[in-house]
């Protein structure tokens, strides 16, 4: 009898080991759960509900993180993503974050949430969490890491297109953008030109050094950042980053072009992955 139900013991660990060498870890992971940006709305914290979708389309699973600058409340809070998007709004004060006096033409600056992004930011790198950067969020990848900004593209770069493509409706590509090859957003777009659409008035200046431009606009206004190397002079877990300063979450959930669902897609990818180690 004790012979018989070893026998048995040992045939249900064996089934056991065939089953995990047929099904990778990966069957059974757990959807990452990847935190947005908010930003004030007057009466509440809010992201677009795109952002939701996208995240939800690619496998994630989505919260909305609170506008929040007290560092121990804050860490706690991203301590719960295993991926950040960084989504779009206000322009960045530029006296603070890049020693140069206001022009004009800035819009709306908003001091709590620049100082917000810029610790979610920061802290996202240090741990080695994915962060996806869209729009005034690439813009921040910049700013965070001692990078600064065009105040106002149509009086700073000569030749500049249309970048803000008001009042047609974000959801439809606008403008062409030129991909480099070998580069990250590359391999997920498969293509060197796109059509992408366009909404907003500031991009990057001065890059980073750990980040490159990966994109570009007809008049060189830059489009897409991502690693290259460490970032100098930050705490940085060299995790999987990405910035682009067109609006792929309008483009997939309102206008239905999933080419560019593969931006999503491979930051899922790598947040699953950051929350497997």
């Amino acid at each position: 009898m004790k012979n018989t139900r070893s026998i048995s013991t040992a045939v249900k660990l064996l089934a056991i080991v065939i089953i995990l060498i047929a099904f990778p870890v990966s069957s059974f992971a757990k959807k990452p759960i990847i935190g947005i940006s908010s930003y004030d709305n007057g009466s509440a914290y809010q992201a677009n509900i795109q952002f939701i979708k996208c995240v939800e389309k690619a496998g994630g699973i989505p919260f909305i993180i609170p506008v929040n600058t007290n560092d121990e409340d804050l860490k706690t809070i991203l301590d719960m993503a295993d991926g950040i998007i960084m989504t779009g709004g206000e322009d960045f004060s530029p006296l603070k974050w890049y020693g140069e006096e206001p022009r004009r033409e800035l819009t709306r600056v908003n001091p709590i949430r620049d100082e917000f992004d810029v610790k979610t930011i920061r802290y996202a790198v240090a741990k080695g969490k994915p962060v996806l950067g869209i729009c005034r969020g690439e813009q921040g990848l910049a700013v965070a890491f001692g990078g600064s900004l065009y105040q106002d593209i149509p009086t700073m770069i000569k030749g500049n297109i249309k970048h803000s493509q008001t009042p047609t409706s974000p959801e439809y590509p606008h403008h062409s953008i030129t991909i480099e090859k070998g580069s990250l957003l590359h391999s997920l777009l498969k293509t060197e030109k796109i059509a992408v659409n366009s909404w907003h008035h500031q991009c990057i200046k001065d890059i980073p050094k750990g980040l490159k431009a990966s994109a570009f606009a007809a008049d060189g206004v830059v489009e897409a950042v991502e690693r290259c190397g460490k970032i100098e002079g930050y705490e940085d877990a060299l995790g999987w980053i990405l910035g682009v300063q067109f609006h792929p979450e309008l483009l997939v959930a309102d206008g239905n072009y999933t080419e560019y669902l593969p931006i999503f897609e491979a930051f899922i990818k790598a947040s699953a992955e950051y929350a497997a180690k």
